[in-house]
């Protein structure tokens, strides 16, 4: 079934395209403005962790998921949320028994993932870690389009920016166990990282599964649907049943439903490739209903269906 729906979103993805008119872009508004639009508030979020192992656990909070390895080496976070939520995170760690940090391996550039950066970097001296495209979007103001509303992420300072840098493939030996973290081109964003804690059997995510609600394709930076499904089949091939996959966003999830998800994903892009491919418009498509089997339990997939007819009309990354 997957072969099928991949050679056919192959074809339509590389057939021509006839000129598409694109959806406005919303005025960008600072970070914080979006975040209150959004209903983000940091003095009423509460941190919540979740142990998966000794030395391993999950805090949720505002923002992108963190996981967190702690042992004898030090301690590794991968996404660091906001500054405004940084002291709840940093009691939420105190109760299990860490302090400083040690490492932090951004998942990508976004500032509900790697905002915490302008802390850590200068508080504690953590070494940054990214991809290579994720630093270099850091360096520079950034319009974030979440289609309701644009935050615009300023650049870092240069001691928020990432110390270390990747290209493809990267390992730390830390903590009793390899950790690999992996780029499979372009996705959420131009510059998404997968991690994955080998000796845990877990892998962080990052927004390339969103298990909250859909996924938000960063249309405007890179991102790409169909990006999002190879990046998940790729890691999908490296899980087995007794895999602990950490989203981006939402709770913990079993690799039956990391695979539903890519089903999902694999079914709206091949009636969107179709649709687009006979003239279609965004509204057409919106108001086909494409997303009306997981509506119920994704919610309103206004952002999702806008920057994902974005990516496939625009470019795209092979």
């Amino acid at each position: 079934m997957k072969n099928s729906f991949a050679a056919l979103a192959g074809l339509l993805l590389c057939a021509p395209l006839a000129a598409h008119e694109l959806p406005p872009d919303p005025e960008p508004q600072p970070v914080d403005a979006v975040m209150t639009a959004f209903g983000w508030d940091a003095d009423k979020v509460e941190i919540r962790t979740q142990e998966i192992a000794d030395g391993f656990y999950v805090l949720f909070g505002m923002g992108g998921n963190i996981a967190v390895s702690s042992g004898e080496d030090g301690v590794l976070l991968v996404d660091d949320q906001v500054p405004a939520v940084m002291p709840k995170l940093r009691r939420a760690m105190r109760k299990q028994g860490d302090r400083d940090v040690d490492f932090v391996i951004n998942t990508h550039w976004h500032f509900d993932h790697a905002d915490g950066n302008l802390v850590l970097g200068k508080e504690d001296n953590t070494w940054l870690v990214s991809h290579s495209n994720s630093r270099v979007m850091m360096q520079r103001d950034n319009p974030v389009n979440l289609v309701m509303a644009a935050a615009t992420q300023k650049a870092y300072p240069p001691e928020a920016l990432p110390d270390i840098t990747f290209d493809d493939i990267m390992q730390f030996h830390i903590n009793g166990e390899q950790v690999d973290v992996m780029h499979f081109g372009p996705a959420h964003t131009t510059g998404d990282a997968i991690v994955f804690f080998q000796g845990r059997n877990a892998v962080h995510m990052g927004d390339v599964f969103n298990n909250a609600g859909y996924p938000f394709i960063d249309a405007a930076n890179g991102g790409t649907l169909d990006g999002v499904i190879r990046n998940c089949l790729e890691v999908l091939a490296m899980t087995d049943a007794n895999t602990v996959i950490i989203p981006g966003h939402g709770e913990l999830a079993t690799q039956a439903e990391f695979g539903d998800y890519i089903t999902m994903l694999e079914i709206v892009q091949l009636e969107m490739l179709a649709m687009i491919a006979d003239g279609k418009s965004l509204e057409e498509i919106q108001a086909a209903g494409i997303t009306a089997p997981w509506d119920e339990k994704r919610g309103d997939p206004t952002i999702f269906l806008n920057r994902s007819y974005v990516s496939l009309t625009t470019r795209y990354h092979p």
